[in-house]
């Protein structure tokens, strides 16, 4: 992938002066730049905020957003924290219409979504689904923002499976979910940046029972890495405070579908049972 370094060192030697002291700081100051509002950084830097927007159409960018984004993509969102997120939606979003922000954030969410497309590794999407179908039981864990794609994951498979459960619910400890995990079984662990240290503490208790260790999650710096049998890398850019799980959801659900293909009969009979039930006793509005 292309850098802003590189960029500007392709566009040089065509700068006004002006251009060339902004194409300065950007090259010394990227994180600044990935991090800070245009105004921010304008201020900085000592130059007009509408020089660094001559400069990102100099570099042939068609706004200063999309010159930030690359520098951002270079050193990692998550040297950001949420509240300096928030900061940059409040102060470059004040004019900005609904539809601007919903076209970002659909941007954001297709480019994830083709970045996971490109980068997955399809034999280990088959190896995994392969040994979470053979598996006696799967525990799924999710902190902070994870806790609810973990339970969506854990519905789902309840519809095929009677072996899956959700571990820590509702404030339960970590330990008593653990007790008993061995070779046969595995644990699938979902952590994004900041990463919980429940999650960190799940993956090494796992491991250290012998579990088969599914982690997913933002970055290869994550420390429950250390203690995988097999990862996922999923990209969460997003224009938001948040990380976006679009690609997530994504990943989940074909894990879910891959399962159901390998359960054959047995998932289809106890997917109809299962409805059977919720149309019987009146769960589906009918």
């Amino acid at each position: 992938m292309q850098s802003i370094q590189d960029r500007i060192s392709g566009h040089y030697g065509q700068l006004s002066g002006r251009l060339k002291q902004a194409a300065d700081f950007v090259v010394d100051h990227e994180v600044e730049i990935a991090t800070h509002s245009l105004r921010s950084v304008s201020g900085m830097a000592g130059l007009a905020p509408s020089t660094f927007t001559r400069l990102s159409q100099a570099l042939g960018f068609s706004n200063y957003e999309e010159m930030r984004d690359m520098c951002r993509q270079r050193i990692g969102r998550q040297a950001m924290s949420f509240s300096e997120r928030a900061s940059l939606l409040v102060e470059d979003g004040a004019g900005s219409s609904a539809r601007s922000f919903f076209e970002r954030q659909v941007s954001a969410s297709l480019e994830n979504l083709g970045k996971l497309e490109r980068d997955i590794n399809q034999e280990q999407l088959v190896a995994v689904a392969d040994r979470l179908n053979d598996a006696r039981q799967v525990l799924l864990f999710g902190a902070f923002s994870s806790t609810g794609f973990m339970e969506y994951l854990g519905y789902l498979a309840r519809y095929f499976a009677d072996n899956w459960k959700v571990a820590g619910r509702m404030g339960a400890s970590l330990s008593s979910a653990m007790v008993g995990l061995n070779e046969k079984d595995a644990v699938i662990i979902l952590t994004k940046a900041p990463y919980a240290r429940r999650a960190i503490v799940a993956a090494q208790m796992a491991a250290d029972a012998g579990a088969y260790v599914l982690v997913i999650t933002d970055d290869i710096s994550c420390p429950a890495l250390a203690h995988a049998s097999a990862n996922f890398i999923v990209p969460t850019e997003s224009p938001q405070f948040f990380s976006s799980y679009a690609a997530t959801l994504v990943l989940i659900e074909t894990l879910i579908g891959m399962l159901v293909a390998r359960a054959g009969d047995s998932a289809r009979a106890r997917i109809e049972e299962v409805e059977t039930r919720n149309h019987r006793y009146g769960e589906f509005w009918d």
